[in-house]
């Protein structure tokens, strides 16, 4: 009997491994003639299953086994597009955009020109608006261009950010950038953290170019907010007004003036509780939402820059690991009920 039993795990275990597609990843550069070129990362369902590679991995993180260029699998599948946090990279969410396609997503993340680890020029992160556009122009390839265009189900579309990407995706659900509020709450509550990128990221001023109204993009039909900042920069009318719907996920541990009662708080605050959900990880910091760590992480990247350990710090309960199954499950569960 007990051999049976282990016989009968070993099968269902092996059918739940079986039923996850195999993920094809490329890169592509777009818009190279323009003032603008981004390079885009997708992750898809593929029907090959070589040549298998490793991506997104380096001394400090582990990365995922995808099929580099594989053939896509045939039918259509819903959309996610990512946005990654302030100095971040298409790499932070690896994780995450390959379970995605395990499950039967095209993924697509970029790096946005001036608040990605490869490029911090100050022209570029002063045009805070361009990152919302980012997302658009990335969405346009996607729907219009590209070669997944086939694989794609254009109505159902989500886009997902993390840190200063949830705020990206909010603009992109309808919420408004508001200079003035923002300036009132930073009156009221400096955090150094959020307020003091004011200047970087061009809403301390008004900007050449900077557009009036509203960046929403109504082919994204749901977003999701991993731990946004700058949730207080968004206007509470805008915010009361959002019928898009949206996920809210939170760290409960605060790394230092970024308490996630001021910012996906903030969020959840002001719209309408029949268009949101909000959980909080208390176990889980801001950068929880990254890739996961290897064992000397914190201590090579201590060693590095003193103070950058802290991307790879979580709570003291839960791992990394465990954290990211219990948000792709929360994940999941939004994207097939919303």
């Amino acid at each position: 009997m007990k051999r049976f039993a282990i016989f009968i795990l070993f099968s269902a275990c092996w059918v739940s491994h079986a039923s996850a597609y195999l993920v094809g990843f490329d890169q592509v550069s777009l818009y190279t003639e323009s003032d603008r070129p981004v390079k885009a990362s997708v992750w898809y369902p593929s029907q090959t299953t070589f040549p298998v590679e490793r991506i997104a991995e380096n001394a400090a993180f582990l990365g995922t086994d995808v099929v580099r260029v594989g053939t896509p699998m045939p039918g259509q599948f819903p959309l996610v597009v990512i946005s990654h946090g302030y100095r971040g990279n298409w790499r932070n969410q690896n994780w995450l955009a390959t379970k995605l396609a395990q499950e039967g997503y095209v993924v697509a993340s970029l790096d946005h020109p001036g608040t990605t680890s490869f490029d911090h020029s100050p022209q570029a992160a002063a045009q805070w608006w361009q990152r919302a556009g980012d997302l658009s122009r990335l969405l346009d390839w996607l729907l219009n261009e590209s070669y997944l265009l086939p694989n794609i189900d254009a109505n159902n579309v989500t886009a997902i950010g993390h840190s200063l990407g949830g705020w990206t995706v909010m603009l992109l659900a309808g919420a408004q950038f508001d200079r003035d509020q923002l300036k009132q709450e930073c009156g009221l509550n400096a955090s150094p953290r959020v307020c003091g990128l004011m200047p970087e990221l061009g809403l301390d001023q008004p900007q050449i170019g900077e557009p009036s109204g509203s960046l929403q993009d109504t082919r994204i039909k749901r977003v999701v907010s991993l731990d946004l900042g700058l949730a207080r920069s968004l206007s509470r009318q805008s915010l009361q007004a959002l019928t898009t719907p949206t996920l809210i996920l939170a760290a409960g541990v605060d790394i230092g003036d970024l308490p996630q009662t001021e910012e996906s708080g903030f969020l959840a605050h002001y719209i309408p509780t029949k268009n949101r959900r909000y959980i909080v990880y208390p176990d889980a910091a801001h950068f929880s939402f990254m890739q996961l760590c290897k064992p000397n992480a914190i201590a090579m990247l201590e060693e590095e820059v003193p103070g950058d350990g802290i991307v790879c710090q979580d709570g003291n309960e839960r791992s990394r690991d465990e954290l990211h199954q219990v948000m792709y499950r929360d994940i999941m569960h939004f994207l097939k009920t919303s």
